[in-house]
């Protein structure tokens, strides 16, 4: 059996179709409220603040994916992901179970140097040192060998359905009601995005190939990144027509920090749409030189589709 915990967020989701296309048919979603992706999916309701729950919902398992998702509150996710962590290491470890860990890069420096599996944890941020302690927390299980684990980790998110991130909602999903994009601070700077469904993909190839674990993986992305200038030139390609789009100021961010508590909770990571983001995945495309890796402009196309956009 394989275990998806946290299994209701778009990685969750696109994560049980491609296990059920491709490696097993038995498969848990694992929740506080899951849903059944097929008809003949395993529910277990249970928290994962819970140690006696996470044990339970791994009871018989091989591969246990934390993809888990956590409100958008520093101070939530300075509390809740050391104990959760803890909590799925010691059920891994109870039930002879590895782990595929779904992290971001929030724990890195956000500078303009490229990173790379080997790069240090060294962000400031509240939210970046939660992500720290975390992935150091496995890193110290897989080196003592407690538990077989593999580390995948992504950039921010773009893609169709209920795909989160900055990218989708202040372009795509704005776009989606009419309303004028939105970029922060600069739109001459490169950004590295993944595709949502890629990264489940690789996620779940990386979780099925014995070799692979013990290491930190950067999920793959599309090395032809793009500007946000050059991400709405493609959607105006695509749709046809110009689209316009306002940047948004430092200052005018701050101020709306003072009313809008997740434009508060962002701060942080502002830093990081000032400079060049280079994430590099050269390691995973290597090792799997025939995965399909969706390209910018393919991806583009699969979300005015799948949002209607006209």
């Amino acid at each position: 059996m394989q275990v998806i915990l946290g299994a209701n967020g778009i990685i969750g989701e696109e994560l049980a179709k491609e296990l059920r296309v491709k490696y097993t048919d038995n498969i848990r979603l694992v929740g506080r409220n899951p849903k059944k992706v097929h008809p003949e999916d395993h529910l277990f309701k249970g928290d994962l603040l819970h140690p006696e729950d996470v044990h339970k919902a791994l009871e018989n398992a091989e591969i246990a994916y934390m993809t888990v998702g956590l409100p958008y509150k520093s101070a939530v996710w300075l509390s809740d992901w050391p104990k959760i962590m803890k909590n799925v290491i010691a059920a891994c470890k109870a039930n002879n179970c590895k782990l595929v860990y779904f992290d971001n890069t929030y724990a890195y420096a956000q500078d303009s140097k490229i990173q790379k599996e080997n790069t240090p944890f060294k962000s400031a941020g509240k939210k970046g040192v939660a992500k720290k302690i975390a992935a150091e927390l496995l890193l110290k299980a897989i080196q003592e060998k407690e538990i077989e684990a593999v580390i995948c980790r992504a950039p921010e998110f773009y893609g169709p359905g209920k795909t989160k991130g900055l990218t989708n909602s202040l372009i795509f999903e704005r776009l989606k009601i009419g309303k004028k994009p939105k970029v922060f601070l600069k739109d001459n700077v490169l950004r590295t995005l993944i595709y949502t469904p890629d990264a489940s993909k690789a996620m779940a190839l990386l979780g099925n190939t014995p070799d692979t674990y013990g290491q930190t993986w950067h999920l793959p992305c599309d090395d032809d990144r793009l500007t946000y200038k050059e991400i709405l030139a493609e959607i105006s390609k695509q749709l046809e027509r110009t689209i316009t789009y306002d940047i948004l100021s430092a200052f005018v961010l701050k101020l709306s920090s003072f009313f809008n508590e997740n434009m508060r909770e962002t701060q942080e990571l502002l830093p990081r749409y000032t400079i060049d983001n280079i994430f590099d995945s050269s390691k995973f495309k290597q090792r799997f030189p025939n995965f399909k890796v969706t390209s910018y402009p393919e991806g583009i196309k699969e979300i005015i589709k799948n949002f209607g956009i006209k």
